[in-house]
């Protein structure tokens, strides 16, 4: 872990130092995401900062569902993000807490602002506080500022009793209405909001704001470094000003870092649900999503999502990742970790003539040849195959290897094989393609030595098994559909999934699971899709294809 250091990790270097601000401390973080929505890979950035800090300083994270806004807030959500973080490799142990857990202990603080003369019911419309506001050489301005303590106290009372109509009041620290930065002029820190909570129902109508609530949160929880993104960069001020004018014990730090952004997709929420919402997409889990749990669906891996994160490091300046550079660290681990299997996604029938109509054969085959310990499978082989129609030119185009009348070609761990013609349709289209076999060249080597330029790969028709294979793509047909200025619908790839029936697979995957992972040989890394897999309905999911021309700087 020490290799991965940044800049974070130095500034805890520093405060664990005798004299330090944490020296004698344990280090303790947090993942405080919202429960309105599936985390997706920028989420994962965040989670690994949270979770990976308080791993390497033996410390502790805790998880939090940051519920604080009943707009949209689902416990379906909560289940979905406590699973996609346990599949990521996280555990937050007994740790695991509300923001709604602290209502009362909010409201409490809030009581106290208002007694030492810090905060005041304001009665300004949001649109009006708006027309308020102010620009930078002009202060904002409210007119219930200097309203008294005593009936600043009544009325938030009365706020919580739900006396007052949503958006006729709210409580407003009392900061710096001139201040240059506009988070602290007299920020609205407690609103009025009828919505259901997720949780405690009706309970409270009022609810804090999250620059006001989340400091709390980590205060009670003895966060030592609330780690977020940039954007709250600005709010920082904010956040110390609340954990200084309250009575808490632990005064946790806030060091902000930038956002993740990816080419070829979106990761605002908003947009996200859209897509699930007007049906552009199948669901939160999606394959073509860029949520944790469409990554994981399409064959994504744990590791590869770690690594992509490990290797774009942490800093202070946002950067927009290259989509590839995220398949070219699947590819990577999966080249390493899944089981070889053949597959044809377009068959046509090949007969090889001259081999016995009564014999079969098997092969002992590795799985993985990047794994020493990955172990053999049988592969069965006969007289009738099935190849890829790509595999076959009946009059071949210029350095075309594979198979066309006179040519040979290597059957991938079998014979070698020489085309002698074809059978056609009434339409002229290729039905069938013959061939005959080398005797003497078992396990795909010739007896005299001499050059196969091309091996393509074949399944057994005796054994062949059909699959449902779903081919992905990006979803957006540019890089970057996130711009203010466009309408992300507009470039929604419609060719970002394609889906081909009765393809056919070896035997071997008869036995496999949802969510096991193959290279198909010659075709890509596919994953055995974790919801519509059946063993009598077999689909396969393309991870990422097989070899791309990224390489990383």
């Amino acid at each position: 872990m020490a290799e991965n250091k940044h800049f974070i990790h130095e500034i805890i270097d520093e405060e664990l130092k005798e004299g330090g601000r944490c020296y004698g401390k344990k280090i303790h973080t947090r993942f405080p995401p919202e429960p309105n929505g599936y985390l997706h890979i920028g989420h994962a950035k965040a989670l690994e900062i949270d979770f990976g800090t308080a791993e390497l300083y033996g410390g502790l994270c805790n998880l939090r569902m940051d519920d604080t806004n009943p707009t949209k807030e689902d416990e379906e959500y909560v289940e979905a993000i406590k699973e996609d973080i346990k599949w990521l490799g996280h555990d937050w142990g007994d740790r695991f807490f509300y923001a709604s857990e602290y209502f009362e202990k909010m409201y409490e603080f809030a009581i106290e602002l208002i007694e030492k003369g810090l905060a005041y019911v304001c009665e300004l419309t949001p649109e009006q506080m708006k027309e308020m506001r102010g620009d930078i050489n002009t202060p904002a301005q409210s007119p219930f500022r200097d309203r008294p303590i005593e009936e600043s106290l009544d009325l938030f009372k009365r706020m919580r009793a739900g006396e007052f109509e949503d958006g006729s009041m709210t409580l407003r620290a009392k900061i710096d209405l001139a201040s240059g930065n506009f988070n602290m002029r007299d920020p609205v820190i407690y609103r009025i909001n009828r919505l259901p909570h997720h949780r405690l129902g009706t309970t409270w109508c009022i609810y804090p704001m999250y620059d006001f609530a989340h400091p709390i949160e980590d205060a009670l929880e003895g966060i030592t470094h609330s780690l977020c993104s940039l954007e709250f960069e600005n709010h920082r001020p904010l956040y110390d000003w609340v954990v200084n004018n309250i009575s808490v014990e632990t005064k946790p730090r806030q060091i902000e870092f930038a956002r993740l952004g990816i080419t070829h997709t979106v990761l605002s929420k908003r947009k996200l649900r859209n897509l699930v919402e007007t049906g552009l997409v199948s669901g939160w889990d999606d394959p073509r999503m860029p949520t944790l749990c469409g990554l994981r669906r399409r064959g994504y891996t744990p590791n590869s999502i770690r690594e992509f994160h490990a290797r774009n490091g942490v800093s202070k300046v946002n950067a927009v990742v290259d989509f590839a550079f995220l398949e070219y660290c699947l590819r990577e681990d999966l080249n390493k970790t899944a089981n070889r299997a053949m597959a044809v996604i377009n068959p046509i029938k090949l007969v090889i003539d001259n081999y016995p109509d009564d014999m079969a054969e098997s092969f002992e085959v590795e799985n993985n040849p990047e794994d020493p310990n990955s172990g053999t499978r049988t592969v069965t082989f006969s007289k009738e195959l099935w190849i890829d129609k790509e595999d076959f030119m009946e009059e071949p185009a210029k350095k075309y290897f594979r198979l066309y009348p006179g040519n040979e070609v290597r059957l991938k761990s079998a014979y070698v094989i020489k085309c002698v013609g074809c059978d056609k349709d009434e339409n002229g289209n290729v039905t069938c393609v013959h061939a005959t076999y080398d005797t003497e060249s078992r396990g795909g080597n010739t007896a005299d030595g001499r050059k196969i330029k091309a091996t393509i790969h074949w399944v057994d028709q005796k054994t062949a098994l059909d699959a449902e294979i779903r081919l992905y793509d990006r979803l957006f047909t540019v890089e970057a559909p996130d711009l203010a200025d466009v309408n992300y619908l507009d470039f929604v790839n419609p060719d970002s999934l394609t889906v081909v029936q009765g393809a056919k697979v070896e035997a071997s995957l008869a036995s496999c699971k949802p969510e096991d992972r193959f290279q198909f040989l010659r075709v890509g890394y596919f994953c055995a899709d974790n919801k519509d897999f059946t063993p009598d309905h077999l689909v396969f999911n393309r991870a990422v294809s097989l070899k791309d021309s990224y390489k990383p700087e």
